[in-house]
């Protein structure tokens, strides 16, 4: 038997490089860990509330109380054309005279017994409101013709008759007052008992057709 003593080569770079490989691991291992308790957790599907890790919220911007809507005044002032300026109401209300006045001489020169027209006044608006309102409601129609009604047509004449009623109030001389409650009073009669006549007349039935005639 031979003295001579066996020795066992180790080849240290295996073990090296499996040191390397598990120091590797670790830190990648170590890498994810500290990335996932920076990372919030999954919203679960069952609704409940979830935890938000340094996510930035939107302040609420603060809103008026009684701030408009936007866009509506736009809207509601693209409906009106542009409002005109002092000098161009001045020179239209100029040019508007003059016309006026050439066509009253041509309305004279042709018929010379024409005296200057009045000018006109609160009264004659009282008066046209009145005129308009008792046509609509049949008046005026020639003797042996149907009267036409337009009985929706008389009502809106009045209403406006009440509006300018009530936006005058005030403003008005005792006379102009008194002209126009006199002309709203008569016009609303005159439609109550034209309604009430529809009414009587749609209650009643139809009359039977005269003998002799199918």
């Amino acid at each position: 038997m031979s003295d001579t003593p066996k020795f066992e080569v180790i080849d240290r770079r295996k073990f090296k490089a499996e040191e390397e490989e598990h120091e590797s691991q670790k830190a990648v291992h170590e890498a994810e860990a500290a990335k996932a308790e920076l990372e919030p957790e999954p919203e679960k599907s069952s609704g409940g509330p979830r935890l938000v890790v340094n996510e930035a919220k939107a302040e609420p911007v603060p809103v008026e109380a009684h701030q408009p809507v936007a866009g509506a005044d736009e809207e509601a002032g693209a409906e009106l054309p542009p409002l005109p300026t002092a000098e161009e109401s001045r020179e239209q209300k100029m040019a508007y005279e003059a016309s006026a006045q050439r066509l009253e001489e041509l309305v004279r020169a042709q018929n010379p017994a024409v005296g200057a027209q009045p000018p006109i006044s609160f009264e004659h608006l009282v008066q046209q409101f009145y005129v308009s309102a008792m046509i609509q409601m049949g008046a005026g129609a020639q003797e042996g013709q149907r009267p036409r009604v337009d009985i929706l047509g008389a009502r809106t004449t009045i209403d406006l008759m009440g509006v300018l009623a009530e936006k005058t109030r005030g403003n008005l001389t005792e006379s102009e007052d008194r002209a126009l409650q006199t002309v709203l009073f008569e016009v609303r009669m005159a439609f109550m008992e034209l309604t009430s006549m529809i009414n009587l007349q749609a209650m009643q039935p139809p009359q039977p057709p005269p003998p002799g005639k199918r």
